[in-house]
């Protein structure tokens, strides 16, 4: 489900800017309090990991019978950001890898499927669940009460929103929206952390405060430019990869977790893969495979004890 943009304005940089912010971006974080586990496996070097924690996964056959009669592929949709744990291209530029491809084949191969995945972009993927066009998206989406009226999930990492700024501002913790107003707020198109702020933008004059300014961004990549150039004040993003752009990037601060959410693959309305996958996903965690892949990505502090589907949006 697209976020509706309304007057928002997308911005987009030239394709030299946007390759010089990535090289600097090249793994992500945890989302747990400890600096020391934000880092983990994936800082190591400052290179994308390339441990293989998917090729020893067996398939199991009581999760596999819980998919549909006839079920032997499926078609899954990826947005390539190119800001790890999230997808991103190996030195060869082709070969996809990132958290969420992990899963996804971790997941097929449980299952016994064959897998398909193609590119889309993040704010694609959603509204085309319904269509068929895809099977499932997988891409950090977060499962939030809006979005389950329109789409199933099932559940593999808990994550969330927070903030970052450069290391030179003195904007304390945001625990009040109301604390960005007169600022401009960098953030991704299409996601949760847009329809926050789209949601809570009358704060300000309620207040009797100039507005905050919502600037949408199609890479990731871009938004850290603009904080860095100061085009930006602060940004708005996913607790994992504002961890490890404050511990990669040079004069960044991380804020503050704001809204923890669960992340999950997701599906059209009614699906009747849920239950499969859901099984797929709670085999990963009984054998030890879930582990390997957040430790890859250094991203313990999102582990879950349990996949749910589509559970309700929390209240913190």
């Amino acid at each position: 489900m697209r976020t509706p943009t309304h007057t928002r304005k997308r911005h987009f940089v030239p394709f030299a800017l946007i390759t010089s912010a990535t090289l600097l971006l090249t793994a992500c974080g945890s989302g747990s309090g400890d600096s020391a586990d934000a880092v983990g496996a994936a800082a190591q070097a400052d290179k994308v990991p390339t441990t293989d924690v998917v090729s020893g996964v067996r398939k199991d056959e009581a999760a596999a019978e819980l998919l549909p009669a006839g079920t032997t592929g499926l078609t899954a949709a990826i947005s390539v950001n190119g800001t790890p744990p999230g997808t991103t291209y190996l030195d060869d530029g082709k070969t996809l890898t990132g958290q969420d491809v992990d899963f996804t084949k971790a997941v097929a191969k449980v299952l016994g499927i064959r897998l398909k995945v193609e590119q889309a972009s993040f704010e694609a993927i959603l509204p085309a669940l319904g269509s068929g066009k895809y099977d499932f998206g997988a891409s950090n989406f977060g499962v939030t009460d809006e979005r389950r009226k329109n789409i199933d999930f099932v559940t593999y990492i808990n994550d969330g929103q927070g903030f970052a700024t450069r290391r030179d501002s003195r904007l304390p913790k945001v625990t009040d929206l109301r604390q960005l107003c007169g600022l401009n707020v960098a953030t991704g198109a299409g996601t949760t952390f847009e329809a926050t702020l789209e949601e809570n933008e009358k704060v300000c004059a309620d207040a009797g405060k100039k507005a905050y300014h919502v600037q949408t961004y199609a890479e990731s990549s871009a938004i850290w430019s603009s904080l860095q150039q100061g085009r930006s004040d602060i940004v708005m993003y996913t607790i994992n990869g504002l961890r490890y752009a404050v511990t990669h990037q040079p004069g960044l601060r991380f804020l503050n977790e704001y809204h923890r959410l669960d992340v999950g693959f997701a599906f059209k309305k009614g699906t009747k893969l849920a239950p499969a996958f859901r099984a797929a996903v709670n085999r990963l965690i009984a054998d030890g495979t879930y582990e390997k892949i957040l430790k890859k990505w250094g991203t313990t502090g999102s582990a879950i004890s349990e996949s749910q589907v589509s559970p309700p949006e929390p209240r913190n």
